[in-house]
């Protein structure tokens, strides 16, 4: 019996081995395929919207894509090995923003053909940009609990309703909206998917002004807007199950060790003003350099060490101690990230993985806050919201970081909130992965017009 048990380990160990080494060799075949298509493609003199239609219409803007879908049929291991081949060689990657991150990944699961046509060639070339218009005032983390509503009128959609936290909403040519199309089912059940024209009559956005002194956020109002009935995204009523598609790429892009996946250096759509301008002016030098675990906020931890060494806070044992555990869990999460990638290379998932990468990076930010602002010390109460403001405080304080850690600072209560409250991810990981059971509720019998609202 034993002798069996060794032999079937072996053959596991063997068979295992042999995966990992098609994988590489796969990785390193994509590599090679797309550094050998930049060198005779990559121009610097071209537009952004020249280079970005080659790079989109090559499959190389969003290689995990199907071919079929303007991309390369690539696992992710090999689509994140191709991003990193194109920074590091120096040339502008994919367009960043909502589109490739949200929508386009939505669109290829739940999106029929002619739908596919239509939205992601215009996405991959950063043609359109892309807004998300989810949250309510009176839906707080209760998503399903929406009140904007869509009412079918001949071939159109007349949608009436107000979102808020519309992140890039006064750039977007295109949002993805959810709407209510049912009262008489329970909520979850009355809910659709639509792709809505932001550059329409009835569609306002306003600037949400922040503790940072920016407005990265938005509220949008929708009065009579309409849309298309053939902008309705994977069925009448489906647009609960389209949502959690979009959400479940909204946490594993936003979550600890995902990196940056929204982030570019230019900005697709027609607003913004990119799309003419010269493509190599968008490329900075080092560009191969990459952040941390924690995405965005991963360069954090190499900022405030520098700052505590410059203050020499290094002696205060606390700060020390904060410092090793951002770093470990910068390194904790960047190997959640390679393992749940690894996972997905052999075809497998990891249940919860996105959920706990959104609440590592709330505990990193968090962390990150708390550190800076006890090296700062009584420098950290001040704060520049004007480019004119931060000359002043430059010059009074003669440290340049500052207004870089007291941002971050600022905008740490942001994260534990957006895309998904800390305690909406805990009630996932408990309810759907550890299989604990739900708070009671009726609101899965109980039709949405006789729910008590909040709004």
């Amino acid at each position: 019996m034993d002798w069996a048990h060794e032999q079937a380990r072996d053959r596991r160990t063997e068979e295992t081995s042999n995966v990992a080494d098609t994988a590489e060799r796969t990785t390193t075949d994509a590599v090679a395929e797309v550094m050998e298509w930049l060198r005779e493609s990559w121009d610097p003199d071209l537009t952004v919207a020249e280079w970005w239609e080659r790079l989109g219409t090559s499959g190389w803007a969003a290689p995990t894509w199907p071919v079929e879908s303007f991309g390369r049929g690539l696992s992710r291991n090999e689509g994140v090995a191709v991003q990193r081949a194109i920074q590091d060689f120096g040339a502008l990657g994919a367009p960043g923003g909502l589109g490739l991150l949200l929508a386009g990944p939505t669109i290829v699961t739940h999106g029929d053909e002619e739908q596919k046509q239509r939205y992601l060639r215009d996405i991959v070339t950063g043609q359109k940009a892309w807004c998300q218009l989810f949250s309510e005032p009176g839906a707080g983390s209760d998503l399903a609990g929406l009140n904007c509503k869509a009412v079918k009128d001949g071939e159109e959609w007349v949608v009436n309703g107000q979102k808020v936290w519309t992140s890039g909403g006064q750039i977007a040519d295109l949002g993805m909206l959810i709407a209510r199309t049912d009262v008489d089912v329970p909520k979850h059940q009355g809910i659709t998917y639509f792709a809505i024209d932001m550059h329409q009559p009835g569609v306002d956005v306003r600037p949400l002004r922040e503790l940072t002194g920016r407005a990265l956020f938005n509220e949008v109002f929708l009065s009579d807007a309409r849309v298309p009935d053939d902008a309705v995204i994977g069925g009448l009523n489906n647009g609960w199950a389209v949502t959690n598609t979009t959400l479940m790429h909204e946490r594993s892009g936003l979550g600890a060790g995902g990196g940056s996946a929204a982030g570019s250096a230019a900005s697709p759509g027609t607003v913004a003003g990119d799309l003419p301008k010269r493509v190599g002016d968008f490329v900075r030098s080092g560009a191969g350099r990459r952040g941390g675990g924690g995405g965005a906020f991963g360069a954090a931890e190499k900022l405030l060490v520098e700052l505590a060494k410059g203050s020499d806070k290094l002696g205060d044992a606390s700060v020390r101690q904060d410092l090793m555990r951002l770093h470990t869990l910068n390194e904790l999460a960047r190997f959640a990230n390679l393992r749940a990638k690894e996972a997905k290379a052999y075809g497998k998932d990891l249940p919860g993985a996105a959920n706990i990468a959104k609440l590592s990076m709330s505990r990193i930010v968090r962390l990150s806050r708390d550190a800076g602002l006890r090296i700062l010390g009584p420098l950290g109460t001040l704060h520049a919201y004007t480019g004119e403001q931060k000359k002043v405080l430059d010059a009074a304080t003669g440290n340049p970081f500052l207004g870089m850690v007291t941002e971050m600072s600022l905008f740490a209560q942001a994260p534990p909130i957006y895309g998904g409250t800390d305690e909406v991810q805990k009630n996932i990981i408990g309810e759907r992965v550890l299989g604990l059971p739900k708070e009671p509720s009726n609101d899965r019998t109980l039709a949405y017009r006789e729910l008590p609202k909040n709004g």
